[in-house]
């Protein structure tokens, strides 16, 4: 079930001299997040159901119930009886009312036409079918797995506007890696906000990990404590969350940017910081990861957000909550066709396995269901 992360094997052993240099200038390990999902991986996450059935299963049956407000109003486009220019208007209305946004509307025509042609479709219902396979190739760029152990320990700073679910959705992330015996140390780096430490402080109980915080102080100095902590511990992970804010909030977005810079003069994560080429050090630099979890009811302005942050802080992966009740869940085709980033994880409510990871074809699937 928490297939989500990949652990790196152990280290070789030091006597045999050749095996570090060639494990420190593999590329496939240091370039793992721009590699995934590879073809055969992509392939089998598509066709190939997770050991545990049933609980997959069920993730996809609530993914559906989200998602199932827009489905409806998508599949009354095909309910006619023949394919014509009426037809494909009416899709473009609906593609655009679930936030799919016009230049991916635009791609997923074009391309829905082009498969139509191909396949010598004559009926609307193999349309539907055929809209399900151009949308689940737009979407396949997002499906990437999180990969935890090439550094050790691997920072991920967390970032998102106030009532994403931001906090949340790193409690629930902490327990999946807890869960999987990967040890984890939280930094409550959004000082100002008690809510927000007490919050976390009660995941950090339920999932008996540590945590760093302090009352009012600066949150770049807490995230700095907290990655010098997980190297002195031993940790495999450090989780940072960071206050919440607006992007058009400009200065409160330029202390994100301190936060991450500040993580960063803690140094290489490895054995010897002066191991590598400078490329190496520089990848092995935290943070290793800067997610951002954004609400998927707030169409449009959940794409201006992966936007605003990404362009200030490099965004490595995506979070996606609140896919259930009013979301429209167009907007990871939006997403996909003007900032394809990873998207690592999506969620459907507030349940701990209402947290998933992100496959293309199921979302494609529970969207034109």
């Amino acid at each position: 079930m928490f297939s989500f992360f990949r652990k790196k094997p152990p280290a070789p052993p030091p006597a045999v001299v050749p095996s570090t240099p060639q494990a420190l200038t593999q590329p496939a390990p240091i370039q793992l997040p721009a590699a995934l999902p590879e073809p055969p991986l992509a392939a089998s996450s598509a066709t190939v159901t997770p050991a545990p059935t049933p609980e997959r299963k069920s993730w996809i049956d609530k993914l559906k119930a989200g998602l199932r407000k827009t489905g409806t109003s998508i599949a009354t486009v095909f309910t006619g009886t023949q394919i014509d220019d009426a037809l494909y208007e009416d899709l473009e209305t609906a593609l655009l009312m679930a936030d799919t946004g016009v230049k991916a509307t635009e791609h997923l025509l074009q391309d829905l036409k082009r498969r139509v042609k191909d396949s010598k479709a004559t009926h609307p219902t193999a349309v539907k079918a055929l809209l399900v396979e151009s949308l689940t190739e737009l979407l396949t760029p997002l499906q990437k797995s999180l990969v935890i152990g090439r550094f050790k320990p691997t920072v991920i700073m967390v970032a998102g506007v106030n009532g994403a679910g931001k906090t949340t959705s790193i409690g629930k992330l902490t327990r999946h890696l807890a869960v999987n015996h990967t040890s984890v140390l939280l930094a409550a780096a959004d000082t100002f906000r008690a809510a927000a430490r007490e919050q976390l402080g009660v995941w950090a109980d339920r999932t008996a990990v540590d945590i760093i915080s302090q009352e009012g102080g600066d949150p770049a100095a807490v995230a700095f404590d907290a990655v010098s902590a997980g190297k002195a511990r031993g940790r495999d992970v450090v989780l940072v969350d960071t206050a919440g804010r607006l992007p058009t909030q400009l200065h409160l977005m330029q202390e994100l940017v301190k936060i991450k810079r500040v993580i960063q003069k803690a140094g290489p994560a490895l054995d010897d910081p002066d191991a590598g080429t400078a490329e190496e050090r520089n990848l092995a630099t935290p943070p290793h990861e800067v997610l951002l979890v954004i609400d998927g009811n707030t169409g449009q302005n959940a794409l201006t957000q992966v936007k605003a942050f990404d362009d200030a802080l490099g965004l490595t992966g995506l979070i996606v909550t609140k896919l259930d009740g009013t979301a429209k869940g167009g907007v990871l085709a939006a997403i996909a066709r003007e900032r394809p980033i990873p998207v690592y994880f999506i969620g459907v409510g507030e349940k701990l396995e209402d947290l998933e990871t992100f496959n293309a074809r199921e979302f494609a699937q529970a969207l034109l269901a």
